[in-house]
């Protein structure tokens, strides 16, 4: 009670029943204090009313047993009635003092329900290591307590963090912007001005390349071809027949040769001569060979494998007259148009988009869209011929349009199959236009695939970062050091004043420690308070220390 008394006067209902023990009963050690199992009477309260600590004793007669148990298997068993004390060295106090395991509580109010509880300001009333009823816990429940500062007003942070994590709050996202000087430097250093120039020359040339390389990206999707003259080379070779005592062929044979070449060709790798067509056909005279024998085809499949040329061979000792029909392949594929619409539009073989791009300019050139209804295209006298409608949709066009588009003509060239071995002009030589790829396209699929000198100029960057951190901090030395020179007396107060906000913050630690110099501070209501509350705790940290160490729970 006197503890109480000082702490506060929150403790002056506190009652603790020490007696000396009667016959009969038995101390488990010297020094401990005897509890009478039967009902007392409770200093304080209205006379004849049981007990609150019997009724809940009895109320929670098993929780009793299990304590029983454990005090068992600590070798501290008591007799029934009686419960042990122990010391407890309390520094405040300058020696031990005796620590009952459970302390009295109050008196019950009229009213209040048997075996219910009247809380008192300062103590804990609740199960062990729980904060009071009607007060706010000391410690955030579910935390440890070593995360929690008693004098802090915020959680202090675990040590270790995950190293992921901090490496990725320490990745900062690097701008044009670091690279700029500050004004203050710029006028320090005058020759920082040709920095400043070649930052405004990068800036430039960085959005060209930008600019340059969304074009390139365009650009790529397009079908980038040039025109190159494809030679076509005709021969054939004649084999007369042998006589029966000779060796060799009896029967006369000619073989025909188709071969090519690109003109002026300036890429290295050679392309096959087959890759430039999709179907090749030699028609020979049909009153020689028959209706069954007189078609020599060949046409592309995915699985055909590219040749540098053709070669027909067949009997006979005769000139033979040939027709060679030669398919291009087209990529993307073309087509050719209506001779009506082909006149119209002045397009005879393109690519469809081509075709679709040259129609709309002609519809925008007359004036054919609807001026109310866009979507609608009216029909000229030529339109209505062609597509033999008055007016139709944009969306229409496509469909119409594909029954006017017809596959390309082929190449046709005729030939003599010359067998008279006087004959010195054997070989025949034609030149056709092709389209190949522009050999620019697989230089720009090179520059937007090429990393290496985004890489070169990516470490570059870091180091001019670098650089211009350090210009700063050095610019920040040298402030402070300028100011220190300049008035080292206001320096030093100022320096100060920022040094303990700062470490304020750091530590966050409240209060202010000019009030708390004064004795007044100390003399407010809230302290007498606080001092009970500091008291309770430190006991129930004593407590749970002795509970860890015997093994055993107290009530």
């Amino acid at each position: 009670q006197d503890v109480g008394q000082k702490a506060g006067g929150e403790l002056q209902e506190l009652s603790w029943h020490v007696r000396e023990p009667v016959e009969g009963e038995k101390c488990c050690s010297a020094g401990s204090v005897a509890f009478p199992a039967s009902p007392a009477p409770c200093q304080g309260g209205a006379g004849g009313s049981e007990n609150p600590r019997v009724q809940a004793e009895r109320a929670g007669a098993s929780r009793d047993e299990q304590r029983g148990k454990d005090a068992a298997r600590a070798g501290a068993l008591h007799p029934p009635g009686m419960k042990a004390t122990f010391l407890m060295p309390f520094p405040w106090l300058g020696g031990p003092c005796l620590t009952p395991p459970l302390l009295s509580l109050p008196c019950q109010r009229p009213g209040m329900p048997p075996g219910s509880r009247m809380p008192m300001a300062g103590l804990q009333v609740g199960p062990p290591g729980a904060p009071p009823y009607g007060a706010a816990s000391p410690l955030r429940p579910g935390l440890p307590q070593s995360m929690m500062d008693p004098f802090r007003k915020r959680l202090l942070a675990p040590q270790s963090q995950p190293p992921m994590a901090t490496q990725r709050r320490g990745v900062k996202r690097r701008k044009m912007a670091d690279k700029v000087l500050p004004q203050r430097i710029r006028e320090l250093v005058p020759e920082s001005q040709a920095y400043m120039d070649l930052l405004a020359f990068e800036r430039k040339l960085d959005q060209t390349i930008a600019r340059k390389r969304m074009e390139i990206q365009e650009a790529i999707k397009k079908p980038l071809t040039q025109k190159r003259k494809l030679r076509i080379y005709i021969s054939n070779t004649f084999t007369p027949a042998k006589e029966e005592g000779e060796g060799g062929e009896r029967v006369a044979s000619w073989e025909l040769r188709v071969e090519g070449k690109l003109l002026e060709d300036p890429s290295k790798q050679k392309r096959k001569f087959s890759s430039f067509f999709k179907s090749l056909v030699i028609e020979l005279d049909k009153e020689l060979y028959g209706p069954d024998n007189h078609l020599v085809e060949w046409h592309r499949l995915p699985t055909t494998q590219e040749t540098d040329g053709f070669q027909v061979k067949r009997p006979g000792d005769v000139n033979v007259k040939c027709t060679l029909l030669l398919m291009l392949d087209h990529q993307p594929p073309q087509y050719k148009l209506d001779p009506r619409l082909a006149r119209l539009l002045g397009v005879h073989t393109q690519t469809r988009a081509s075709i679709m791009q040259a129609l709309w300019l002609y519809i925008k050139h007359n004036k054919l869209q609807d001026s109310h209804e866009k979507e609608y295209i009216n029909c000229n006298r030529y339109f209505r011929q062609i597509f033999n409608c008055v007016r139709m949709r944009f969306s229409e066009i496509p469909m119409k349009l594909a029954g006017l588009l017809q596959h390309p003509d082929p190449i046709i060239i005729n030939h003599t199959i010359s067998v008279d071995p006087n004959d010195q002009k054997k070989t025949a030589c034609y030149d056709i236009d092709v389209e190949v790829d522009d050999p620019l396209k697989a230089q720009m699929s090179n520059f937007l695939a090429s990393t290496t000198n985004q890489q070169e100029i990516a470490s570059l960057d870091a180091k001019i970062h670098e650089t211009i951190e350090s210009i700063n901090q050095l610019k920040t030395q040298r402030d402070f050091m300028l100011s220190f020179s300049n008035n080292p007396q206001d320096f030093i107060q100022e320096w100060i004043k920022s040094q303990r906000r700062d470490l304020k913050i750091i530590t966050d630690v409240i209060g202010n420690p000019e009030e708390e110099r004064r004795a007044e501070f100390y003399q407010q209501p809230w302290a007498q308070e606080a001092v009970g509350r500091h008291i309770f705790a430190k006991v129930q940290q004593r407590r749970q220390e002795l509970e860890q160490v015997l093994g055993i729970r107290l009530t």
